[in-house]
């Protein structure tokens, strides 16, 4: 097949189309801010954040009667709060932040798998959701991943200086008398949001690969934050579209391939700072 037959004609389907455009959003928009997630060694809080929507999720499907389009409100609503109540637990100095999403994690995710257990059909119905079903994305839902998108992107181009003092020295920041408290939980909401705006696209299940990976790998190429989040969104970006083509041609979930994509690009970038090193 030649290489622009092999390029076009999966393009010929509009949930291929959507698909597309679904994961370069979703991948932006997760780069960018797993930047942050990487610098502040949060890969845990994320992972934990993205497992707590579960529940959220389920309750949204019951309600709904089994639409999908409400799912994201509710997924929105539960990982903000979740991610707050993180915050909340961690700082009273009693439980360390690690413990505290510890349990929130297992609560809200035995939670989420106990509301599903309730739906008869709930292997077919919100398996999408574990691991991912971006071309199943409609219309409506590209452009409240956008909208969103665009408004994560905004506040962290308005903060980029706040959140570059936090993020690499808290002490300054606090001898600047920087509202520290704010700033954290605007991250923490600026986290749950990416996870609710990509949820579609990876699912619960892979959803850290998609903060932390395309980051991390940036991470071993330079270390400025503003070339970090670009080469971070070009990555992911990049990953999204090549992951969707294996998928189609392979015939394989597209959220697998996606992450496996993006963990490939991380093992060479890996590989080949080694090899600079021993040289």
């Amino acid at each position: 097949m030649p290489m622009l037959d092999w390029l076009l004609t999966p393009l010929q389907y509009a949930f291929m189309q959507r698909g597309l455009i679904a994961a370069v959003l979703a991948g932006v928009i997760c780069a960018v801010v797993g930047t942050y997630v990487v610098l502040r060694g949060m890969a845990f809080f994320g992972d934990a954040l993205a497992h707590t929507i579960l529940p959220g999720v389920a309750v949204g499907y019951l309600v709904s009667g089994g639409a999908r389009e409400p799912l994201f409100w509710w997924a929105l609503g539960t990982s903000v709060a979740a991610s707050l109540g993180i915050g909340a637990v961690s700082r009273s100095g009693r439980i360390k932040e690690d413990t505290a999403i510890g349990i929130i994690f297992a609560g809200m995710f035995a939670l989420g798998i106990a509301l599903i257990s309730t739906v008869r059909s709930y292997a077919v119905d919100l398996s999408h959701f574990l691991f991912g079903d971006v071309l199943g994305v409609s219309v409506q839902g590209l452009a409240w991943m956008a909208a969103f998108g665009l408004g994560v992107m905004l506040v962290i181009a308005a903060l980029y200086k706040e959140f570059l003092v936090i993020s690499f020295d808290p002490v300054l920041a606090q001898t600047l008398r920087l509202p520290v408290t704010r700033f954290n939980n605007l991250m923490l909401v600026l986290i749950a949001v990416t996870v609710a705006v990509a949820m579609q696209t990876v699912g619960v299940a892979l959803m850290v690969a998609m903060l932390v990976t395309p980051a991390a790998t940036a991470s071993l190429l330079t270390r400025r934050l503003l070339p970090m989040m670009t080469i971070a969104a070009a990555l992911a970006a990049g990953s999204g579209v090549v992951g969707l083509y294996v998928s189609y041609y392979l015939g394989i979930a597209s959220g697998a391939a996606i992450v496996l994509t993006s963990t490939l690009g991380f093992t060479f970038a890996f590989a080949v700072k080694q090899i600079k090193r021993v040289i």
